[in-house]
């Protein structure tokens, strides 16, 4: 299994999460109206895109394990590039920011969610 499907398989596991490909063929992952992860990209591109808290967005860019996610000038996204973490390290953080994001739903939409 290729890393993007292993990130594919590891987000739809999450509830209510859903997949959209968009953006040159990027694998946008969503819950509800608002995205909480992204993999793949143009070609050749090994990336993956999710929200981090304040204090790991600076730790792990002050490490340089990654960078400011382009296009995403607010919020705390970061981009992490290939190998810069383990599959464990990158699927944590992407945990953490699908529970960031299902706290900033609407009541409505953490209901469907059965929250």
């Amino acid at each position: 299994m290729t890393r993007l499907a292993a990130f594919d398989t590891f987000c739809a596991r999450l509830p209510g999460s859903y997949m959209v490909v968009q953006w040159g063929g990027s694998h946008v992952h969503k819950v509800g109206p608002k995205m909480f992860a992204v993999g793949g990209g143009f070609p050749g591109e090994d990336g993956y895109v999710f929200k981090a808290t304040p204090l790991a967005f600076q730790v792990l860019r002050e490490q340089r394990v990654a960078i400011r996610a382009p296009y995403l000038p607010r919020g705390n996204w970061l981009r992490v590039e290939g190998g810069a973490m383990s599959n464990k390290e990158l699927f944590a953080n992407i945990e953490q920011s699908y529970r960031m994001v299902v706290a900033s739903l609407p009541r409505a939409e953490k209901a469907k969610l059965g929250g």
